[in-house]
């Protein structure tokens, strides 16, 4: 199926495929307490001489393959110290031979690397004129299927060339850092939302400050739970209060790391089995403030949640979870700023129209409606959206999908009014991009997909993946894509507007 739309599309020869030597250390369960003691028990067996050697071993066998494993170790050896009876009596070789027992390996892009979205990078610096430095996530896929989230920098010129920086060599997963505070007015929404604002949570919330921390939570319901008139039941609620502050969290990336290190592995119970396509928009707010906001979706292995990281500089992220009647389904694109001072979202609920959302507060999102239907052949199946607009003159550039026979994914673009991006008031009736037959096969056939596109110099950059198992690039130029939508105005029927949620 040749591209129909008279827009000339340029393919680059840039591509990221998956590469099984790009690892990160985790924490490695050996088994139950019993099985964790047994390897305890092993190694307090050996002597001190066995111990150097072995850790010198295992250190000039995997230290070159990540930054520090040291630390790893010592962290591993945290997690399972309390099954020693006095962990302080063991020399640190010791230590941290114990950790190498309880860490393991894992090819975080073995299987895939895809699903791209690309944004300008924070940091502008040392470019010739007509440069742009950009970010871009992927979606890395590894053993069992797990998904995570990886970076990679570049610059694109003033004539849409693209060139990436080198990527470092190691890889690294951000670890949880245990200082995030929670805002109790929204931890109470949610908790309401969740139907488990009960007598209980009251009685937890009523004696916590406005903001507070994990450990303070943890510590307040054991507290209040060993008091003999405690509300009951409590195991519940306690359970739900700390599932809710275990699932909005904070990551500190290391100084010292390149953007291409880090690694944003699944860490809560929402996302046990992945993270999957982060949609990256440049948002800035109304008194110029830049924050990068990501919306995804986390997968348990059996329900999907949508969830939003932020960020003012790659280096501190929080993850929030996403609140609201409709905060439904995978796919949703947030606005780069405000329109009328709210903010906007394009949104799926049912997994067939495209719909946008509007709020005052980016955690929540309780107003919705019907932004566009199936409209052309090869949109059929399934429209959505392919990452957050882009603002123009001529209206908001809405990158889509469509899906179509043999259920072929291809990618498109409408145009929104500006004031009220609402209103469609431009469709291409033909596919941007379609599978060649140098993309079409793979882990999932006849599939092209993005998760975001970058404007620069009047080219539209276009990283996108192929049949879910790699990424490429493609460039277009604005004035052909925006002359075609404009010139395709008057097909864009109003949708009904109905809204029918679960």
């Amino acid at each position: 199926m040749p591209n129909g739309s008279p827009i000339h599309v340029t393919r680059k020869d840039q591509k990221f495929s998956a590469d099984d030597k790009r690892v990160i250390a985790r924490y490695f369960q050996v088994g139950g307490e019993q099985r964790a003691k047994n390897v305890l028990n092993r190694v307090a067996g050996l002597s001190d001489a066995e111990v150097h050697e072995l850790l010198d071993q295992v250190i000039g066998d995997f230290g070159p393959r990540h930054r520090k494993i040291e630390n790893t170790f010592d962290r591993h050896f945290g997690y399972i110290k309390h099954y020693v009876d006095d962990p302080d009596a063991l020399s640190l070789e010791r230590k941290l031979l114990i950790g190498s027992y309880f860490t393991m390996e894992y090819a975080i892009e073995s299987a895939a690397l895809f699903n791209p979205s690309i944004v300008p990078h924070p940091d502008q610096s040392d470019l010739k004129p007509g440069e742009l430095r950009f970010i871009m996530s992927l979606r890395a896929t590894g053993e069992g299927h797990v998904s995570s989230i990886v970076f990679r920098t570049g610059v694109v010129d003033g004539n849409g060339e693209i060139t990436f920086a080198p990527m470092s060599k190691y890889a690294a997963k951000m670890r949880v850092n245990q200082d995030r505070q929670y805002e109790k007015k929204l931890f109470f929404l949610k908790l309401i939302e969740m139907a488990a604002y009960t007598d209980a949570a009251r009685a937890v919330l009523d004696e916590m400050p406005d903001w507070f921390t994990y450990q303070e939570l943890d510590h307040k319901i054991a507290e209040i739970k060993a008091r003999p008139e405690h509300p009951r039941p409590f195991n519940e609620t306690a359970e739900n209060m700390l599932w809710l502050a275990r699932s909005n969290y904070r990551l500190k990336v290391p100084d010292e790391a390149d953007p291409s290190e880090i690694v944003i592995f699944p860490t809560s119970e929402n996302e046990s089995r992945g993270i999957e396509d982060v949609r990256l928009t440049h948002f800035t707010d109304e008194d110029g403030t830049v924050t990068y906001f990501g919306t995804y979706t986390a997968y348990n292995g059996f329900r999907i949640l949508p969830q939003l990281f932020e960020t003012a500089d790659f280096h501190n992220i929080e993850i929030h979870t996403l609140n609201g009647r409709y905060v439904q389904n995978k796919g949703m694109a947030l606005f780069p700023r405000k329109i009328n001072g709210f903010y906007h979202m394009i949104s799926r609920l049912d997994g067939e129209n495209m719909f946008i959302m509007q709020s005052d507060n980016v955690h929540f999102w309780n107003e919705c409606q019907k932004l566009a239907a199936p409209l052309y052949p090869w949109e059929f199946v399934q429209i959505g959206n392919c990452g957050p607009p882009i603002e123009t003159e001529h209206g908001w550039l809405l990158l889509t999908h469509g899906v179509g026979p043999v259920r072929q994914y291809c990618i498109g673009a409408c145009l929104l009014d500006l004031d009220d991006p609402s209103k469609v008031i431009g469709h291409l009736d033909q596919p941007l991009i379609i599978p060649n037959q140098d993309e079409r096969d793979g882990y999932v056939p006849n599939v092209v997909y993005t998760c975001g596109a970058l404007a620069h110099a009047g080219h539209l950059v276009i990283p996108y993946a192929m049949s879910d198992s790699a990424t490429t690039f493609a460039t277009v130029k604005m004035d052909e894509l925006m002359h075609e939508l404009t010139n395709n105005s008057k097909s864009c029927p109003i949708p009904d507007r109905r809204v029918n949620a679960r």
